[in-house]
């Protein structure tokens, strides 16, 4: 159980934990866990943290085979611009490591925005909120459990 799943449990979010053994010598975590479950690379989402300015940190949920767009992120946002958070910053205001940040049970609420090909699915991998732990959910409980906005993310 992980902050992430007690989440989606509270919310009554139906969801499918899969795991696998995290080579803490691979530091592509989203490559990782494509090749480790054996599932197309637009299935799997990464979990990305940026900030838009100073004032705001914001979440992007995206397929790991794809890169963010930080000007598209901005536009999503109706910010002058993104960039991202650094590590310090992610893993801080999120309560997870890098390599296993789920957009579900951060430590603090953050405006989440997930890259609009997630509505082609049924339903799409995240980090279930630790390395080698993943959550399989319907891309509907970004909006129920987050009130997410879907956008395109990667321009």
């Amino acid at each position: 159980m992980t902050p992430a799943t007690v989440q989606l449990d509270k919310a009554g979010v139906a969801y499918e934990t899969v795991d696998y053994d995290h080579d803490p010598s691979i530091d592509d975590y989203g490559q990782e866990a494509v090749d480790a479950l054996g599932v197309d690379g637009s299935l799997v989402f990464k979990t990305v943290v940026a900030e838009l300015g100073v004032a705001e940190i914001v979440v992007a949920v995206l397929p790991v085979v794809c890169l963010l767009d930080l000007k598209a992120l901005a536009r999503a946002a109706r910010a002058k611009k993104a960039a991202l958070a650094s590590t310090t910053v992610a893993e801080r205001r999120t309560g997870y490591v890098v390599g296993g940040i789920s957009p579900f049970g951060q430590r603090q609420r953050h405006r989440t925005f997930v890259d609009e090909s997630a509505l082609l699915y049924e339903r799409i991998h995240v980090s279930a909120g630790r390395r080698g732990l993943e959550v399989v959910v319907a891309p509907a409980a970004f909006e129920t459990v987050l009130d997410a906005t879907f956008a395109d993310l990667t321009g």
